[in-house]
């Protein structure tokens, strides 16, 4: 029992299993042949001299040839926290180094044409920057999405949700939208946009809810990016693909469901 107990303490400090095991065994017959070690451990003979050649070369034990055969001797154990400090000083090291070399390779990154820019946001902090980046640039934009328009306006803070359609008039974004057939969904518009110019009011057409009962959203935006959100669920999701190819493979799903007989106004 104090063997195992020793075994799982010695995992603790970064050995595998099998190693804690050899060094444990070693350990207590302070010197043995691989032999007497793979008897007493139970392990294979070849994986017992692999891991005492590893030992050996880590500084923990100490090989000697006794009659043309290999005697392995524990070292003191204060060796190992001097090489398990050894390892975490170059961790620390290799972490510096990688935390210095994050911009040249962000950099090589950002120049890779194919390759999308995704990001994934679990927080509400996350989710309303999704909204907030959609009228950052002030650029004048056709902005489309499949949406549930009252779990966005239910979900969104009202200080938020008026700071992005104001945004929206003041730019001229436009947007034509999706969303399932329902009172609150019809009464949307007057809800949300009233008092701001009609030109910017969302063009909205319906499908059945009971056939469509989306409750997530898929925006296009920014003529580049595709966002979706999951406002419903006490688990929020937001995903933004930055990806010309991506975003307009499903700004064409988009304008295929909008002429479909399945969405009426």
């Amino acid at each position: 029992m104090k063997n195992e107990i020793i075994v799982r303490q010695l995992q603790k400090t970064g050995l595998n299993e099998k190693t804690a095991i050899v060094f444990s065994a070693l350990l207590e017959l302070g010197g043995a042949y691989p032999s007497r070690i793979a008897e007493l451990t139970k392990l294979n003979r070849s994986t017992v001299y692999k891991i005492l050649l590893e030992l050996s070369v880590k500084g923990l034990v100490t090989e000697i040839e006794r009659g043309k055969k290999l005697f392995y001797q524990i070292e003191n154990p204060e060796k190992l926290a001097r090489y398990a400090k050894t390892q975490a000083d170059m961790a620390d090291e290799a972490y510096k180094k990688t935390r210095e070399l994050i911009p040249e390779l962000e950099g090589i990154f950002a120049m890779n044409p194919n390759k999308p820019i995704i990001r994934y946001f679990s927080n509400s902090e996350g989710i309303i920057s999704i909204y907030e980046e959609m009228v950052s640039k002030n650029k004048k934009y056709e902005m489309l999405s499949f949406s549930h328009g009252q779990a966005f306006k239910d979900y969104l803070p009202e200080r938020s949700l008026f700071k992005f359609i104001k945004s929206k008039e003041r730019i001229g974004i436009t947007t034509r939208a999706i969303v399932p057939d329902t009172e609150e969904n019809r009464s949307y518009n007057e809800e949300v946009f009233k008092g701001l110019k009609k030109e910017v009011w969302p063009l909205i057409r319906f499908v059945p809810k009971e056939v469509f009962p989306f409750e997530a959203e898929i925006t296009l935006y920014d003529n580049d990016k595709l966002a979706i959100t999951k406002l419903t669920s006490e688990k929020l999701i937001g995903l933004v693909i930055e990806d010309k190819l991506i975003h307009d493979m499903f700004k064409m799903i988009f304008e295929l469901v909008w002429k479909s007989d399945q969405v009426k106004e």
